[in-house]
């Protein structure tokens, strides 16, 4: 090959490259392990990994929820592992139905008619909803709740600062934490109302309420989720009149796994099905009447006209979309309210309980699902930080990371992983941490 490109040595490839800058040594590595010597240099890595042995109650759009070991299992065989784009029905039969069993799910849990193959993830999902709204009502003016997950916010900011849309924030009601009235901030131009429900300081809105602001004016609500679970008790935003869903599926079987990969859920009414963003699988017959799944309403830039397109999204996540699914089927429609009572249950129970510790309070009261903002009598960033330190346990998130003006309140996340007695050893945690302010 050298030789056909008129080259003396392979180092002749990198000549572009100034001397200076080449490394003129050996890598500085190590000998290659065995496998045995590889497995313990692994297993002593995990041992300086405390933050997988603590209590946690972090959520904010990243929960603990207990994973069947069926879904590892399900995922990691071959059919499904290597799969990935289904352009060719004839040999993708078994992926596409994968994908239309979770496009049904979705339709079930939200309540809406149509979903698609899934999104990368729950934030790029709701800035592709308000992309959508725009385009369905030709209107450029969204209204976005002020308890909507701040990081959401700035995904959207991101998609429609150049694309001529006026993005406008509602502020929350600071007695409930509930989102306020936006009515005065809806008019005739206005595209779409966007709420998050359970919102970021875990409260549960109305979103009957908000549909109807929303529809008086001829706008469009987006209703977004983050603690997706909270679909396995409360009301499904399609029936509180919701006109597009979008949620983060990263609670249905999906590892933290330090960010992602996470999968985006997005759903809609049958009358907008030609402007949802991304793939959508249909279901088909051939011409002998057997049953099959195909792409269809392919409405992305590589399938037609660009000005035609509705998104440049080109893919979806089809292996973490079938965690959701193998979760979904494994827990059923009961299991899921099972797991979904835990969650409300234990964070009243912790809520009850660390409202009772002298010097600290829960500010909101609004309804909530198993997120709840605690104040405390010094500053959270430097309590927790406390509270990992001495008592191995993750307290929550610091709100003064988004909220500069609420430098003492931090936000609590309960789920049915977390035990009475971890509930327990974090009110006494947090007690004894206060005490010697």
């Amino acid at each position: 090959m050298l030789h056909q490109v008129g080259l003396n040595s392979a180092a002749d490839l990198f000549d572009s490259i100034p001397v200076d800058l080449r490394l003129a040594r050996n890598l500085n590595t190590t000998a290659a392990l065995s496998e045995i010597e590889l497995l313990a240099g692994f297993e002593r890595l995990a041992a300086r990994n405390s933050g997988a042995k603590r209590s946690s109650f972090l959520g904010a759009g990243a929960y603990q929820h207990y994973i069947p070991t069926i879904v590892d299992h399900i995922i990691s065989r071959s059919e499904f592992f290597t799969a990935y784009t289904p352009y060719q029905p004839e040999i993708s039969q078994g992926t596409l139905q994968a994908i239309f069993e979770f496009q049904t799910l979705v339709c079930q849990l939200t309540g809406m008619e149509v979903a698609n193959a899934s999104m990368y993830d729950g934030s790029t999902a709701l800035a592709e909803a308000v992309l959508m709204a725009e385009r369905v009502t030709r209107r450029s003016k969204v209204v976005a709740c002020g308890a909507i997950h701040p990081e959401y916010l700035e995904v959207i900011t991101t998609y429609v600062q150049h694309a001529g849309i006026d993005l406008l924030r509602a502020p929350f009601n600071s007695e409930t934490g509930q989102a306020s009235d936006a009515t005065a901030l809806l008019d005739d131009e206005t595209a779409a109302l966007v709420i998050q429900s359970p919102n970021f300081f875990g409260c549960i809105e109305d979103v009957t309420a908000f549909a109807e602001k929303a529809h008086s004016v001829g706008a469009l609500l987006i209703v977004a989720i983050t603690e997706s679970l909270s679909l396995g008790l409360l009301k499904s935003p399609g029936a509180g009149g919701a006109d597009i869903v979008v949620a983060e599926g990263q609670s249905f079987g999906v590892p933290l796994s330090f960010g992602g990969p996470y999968v985006g859920l997005f759903a809609t009414r049958e009358k907008y099905a030609r402007q949802i963003p991304g793939r959508l699988v249909g279901e088909a017959y051939d011409k002998e009447g057997h049953r099959g799944f195909v792409l269809t309403l392919a409405t992305r830039e590589q399938h037609i006209r660009r000005e035609k397109a509705t998104s440049n999204i080109c893919t979806n996540e089809g292996l973490i979309a079938l965690a959701a699914t193998v979760y979904l089927e494994t827990m059923g429609r009961r299991g899921l309210q099972e797991v979904a009572m835990q969650c409300v249950q234990k964070a009243a129970y912790a809520a009850k309980q660390i409202g009772k510790l002298q010097g600290f309070s829960v500010p909101f009261t609004g309804p909530r699902f198993n997120e709840f903002v605690v104040r405390a009598p010094i500053a959270a960033r430097q309590l927790l930080s406390r509270l990992a330190s001495k008592s191995d346990i993750t307290g929550g998130l610091a709100l003064s990371r988004y909220y500069p003006d609420r430098p003492n309140e931090f936000l609590v996340c309960v789920t049915e992983m977390n035990s009475r007695a971890e509930i327990d050893a974090l009110c006494v945690g947090l007690a004894s941490l206060s005490a010697t302010v």
